[in-house]
């Protein structure tokens, strides 16, 4: 596998569009397109198995949409409207939702050290610097950390060796170190599974735990999980996602190794959950403001990360901040914030006041990275969003 393939594992990308049908603080439903007409374009491109997608007002759902297969070549019939799926790297904006909520009760601090925090990291070697780094920096991926996927160390079709988070973590002290401790922003999923075993040691209860009784059980997340059992496969009828083998030949990935996963990548939800959740995050009602804008991160102005194909925004693995665009004009700015890993790509657009969301999860037949999939994505939400351009 190379280096942008790993990279991308539990990776994110996210954009921001600006939408002239979207007005913020609109009195009545905005005028939309059919959900389903854009998914049905959205499978005919042959990167794409199958597609589902929900929009919501105002938490009510308005439209929504299956297309494609569940299975590559036209098998299995269509995905289940309502089915779950992977959301990637959204992941993160949850864990660092958890670990923010444990800040605003006292129990953390920003400024405290990794080396304070989870000493055996310090005293076993397994983070350089753990001595320097804040809870703040893995936070925001300024910490400086390598990214433990690395083309020599991830196989995408190892669906049978388990990595507890803490082996995932001492892979990356074998990585060169890029940046000094809050330097610049450098994306990394290590900083992400730290952050796991962090809210693990100071709840006292497992992640999978605490995301229920913080974010889904409060949001409404009731088909909501974090897989807790290797190798963690998705609940019920769901669509089935391929990447090229080493021949280039597409290969089932849906098991995957969710080991890779935890707190920076690992979350199996629904578009009627996402929605809720971002819903939820947008409106203030996980976090205040001055919490929200640490996980929304400082300004970015540095290099792709590592990895990152050159087609990709720059974006961070816990959806800080969002890269703009403009495929319809005007305003405001509608935020997306898109997991990936082989096999899929799941995005989620979501409004500056939270109103509304369209949720969409499209399972692939090329790798995940493939540069040509995000202009595909964002051509299905202005088909949504923007239906008069």
């Amino acid at each position: 596998m190379n280096r942008a393939t790993a990279a991308g594992l539990a990776g994110l990308a996210c954009a921001m569009l600006t939408l002239s049908t979207l007005p913020a603080a609109a009195a009545s439903r905005p005028q939309l397109g059919d959900v389903q007409k854009a998914l049905d374009t959205l499978a005919k491109s042959p990167q794409v198995v199958g597609a589902i997608g929900e929009v919501y007002v105002d938490g009510r759902r308005v439209d929504r949409g299956s297309a494609g297969t569940r299975l590559l070549n036209g098998r299995g019939g269509k995905i289940p409207n309502g089915a779950r799926f992977r959301v990637g790297s959204q992941t993160k904006q949850m864990t660092g939702v958890v670990v923010l909520q444990l800040v605003k009760e006292g129990k953390l601090k920003l400024d405290d050290r990794l080396s304070d925090l989870l000493p055996q990291v310090a005293e076993k070697d397994l983070v350089e610097r753990a001595g320097e780094i804040t809870l703040q920096q893995l936070v925001q991926h300024t910490s400086g950390i390598p990214n433990f996927f690395d083309d020599k160390l991830v196989d995408t079709f190892d669906f049978t060796t388990h990595y507890p988070p803490m082996e995932l973590v001492k892979k990356s002290r074998t990585l060169p170190r890029a940046q000094e401790p809050g330097e610049r922003f450098s994306y990394s999923n290590t900083n992400y599974m730290l952050l796991g075993l962090i809210v693990e040691k100071y709840t006292g209860h497992s992640l999978a735990a605490e995301f229920e009784r913080r974010v889904f059980d409060p949001v409404g997340m009731d088909d909501s999980y974090l897989p807790t059992r290797f190798p963690g496969g998705i609940k019920g009828p769901h669509g089935h996602g391929y990447f090229p083998d080493s021949t280039g030949k597409p290969r089932d990935v849906d098991r995957l190794n969710m080991s890779y996963g935890y707190a920076a990548g690992g979350v199996i939800s629904t578009a009627h959950d996402i929605s809720a959740f971002q819903r939820a995050f947008a409106q203030n009602r996980l976090l205040p403001e001055e919490l929200k804008k640490v996980l929304m991160g400082p300004p970015r102005s540095a290099p792709q990360p590592s990895g990152q194909p050159s087609g990709q925004p720059s974006g961070g693995g816990d959806g800080q901040q969002q890269q703009p665009a403009k495929p319809c004009g005007g305003e405001p700015a509608v935020m997306s914030l898109k997991g990936s890993a082989p096999g899929f790509n799941a995005v989620t657009f979501t409004s500056p006041d939270g109103r509304m969301q369209f949720a969409l999860s499209a399972t692939l037949a090329v790798s995940n990275l493939d540069e040509s999939l995000d202009p595909l994505l964002v051509k299905a939400a202005e088909a949504v969003f923007c239906p008069q351009k």
